[in-house]
């Protein structure tokens, strides 16, 4: 099914009422045949773009114009390519060559309480939480050069050449979930983190492998709003001058014996 960008221009609304205007959307979009997939708000130019998947532009304005009147100003078709590296999605080598190494830093995230979240505030506004969410951590993916493996439902699961990217992004994702908090947001969301490091198998763009079940698990033991290292990361981030609290002994499910994991301090 094609892909679509659309613009609305909006001078003067705010954030609650773009959130607003997208809950709507969601209500009438399987009857159009049209699947939402992101959203972000320009507020200082008053412009809010959409990501979808429709059978035609029309579907897709008539969707707008059925759920809240707000035609688009402008639609059109987009490369699935350049809007996944857009929203953090870059390329990465399947198979190391003489300038790449095959080490690899994967990193989880997983929404706390999310079944619970859908079941206290409904769908509708539970795919716009979840929307807020996945942008915010997109968002520090491309400003840590990190690659978006895929969605798992609740989290996100990625890729990244440098160690210390992904230490730096692991913090970001963080500080923007307890920005949003601080900025008084109505529904507060928190997010466990998880990473480890090695040499994943990767096939048709996903990764998989003992490095990737290491950080998953690593992700299920965190609290949310905490970072946790395998000592492979710790070792390498220390080097980096990034900080660790003492070494941790979890019983992670799928390995034997307890493993070792750090917890990484977020600078003050």
């Amino acid at each position: 099914m094609p892909l679509y960008m659309d613009r609305h221009d909006l001078p003067g609304a705010t954030a609650e009422q773009v959130a607003e205007a997208h809950a709507l959307d969601l209500v009438p979009a399987a009857k159009h045949g049209v699947q939402l997939l992101a959203y972000w708000f320009d507020l200082d130019r008053g412009e809010v773009f959409c990501f979808a998947r429709a059978p035609a532009q029309g579907d897709l304005e008539a969707l707008h114009r059925e759920a809240h009147g707000l035609v688009p100003n402008e639609i059109i078709g987009v490369s699935e390519d350049n809007v996944l590296r857009f929203l953090g999605k870059i390329n990465d080598p399947s198979e190391a060559t003489d300038g790449t190494s095959p080490f690899r830093t994967v990193l989880f995230t997983d929404l706390e309480g999310s079944t619970s979240l859908l079941q206290d505030v409904g769908e509708a506004a539970f795919m716009v939480l979840l929307t807020e969410h996945d942008l915010i951590i997109r968002r520090a993916l491309v400003a840590s050069r990190g690659r978006e493996v895929k969605h798992t439902g609740d989290g996100i699961m990625a890729s990244f050449d440098d160690v210390s990217h992904a230490l730096e992004c692991s913090v970001a994702i963080q500080e923007a979930f307890d920005a949003r908090t601080a900025d008084g947001a109505a529904q507060e969301l928190r997010v466990r983190i998880g990473m480890a490091g090695g040499q994943p198998v990767h096939h048709n763009d996903d990764i998989f492998g003992s490095t990737v079940n290491l950080a998953s698990r690593i992700c299920d033991a965190a609290d949310a709003g905490h970072i946790l290292a395998s000592d492979v990361i710790h070792e390498l981030g220390a080097k980096e001058g990034f900080t660790f609290d003492m070494a941790d002994e979890q019983v992670l499910k799928g390995f034997e014996g307890s493993t070792t994991v750090f917890e990484l301090l977020r600078p003050n």
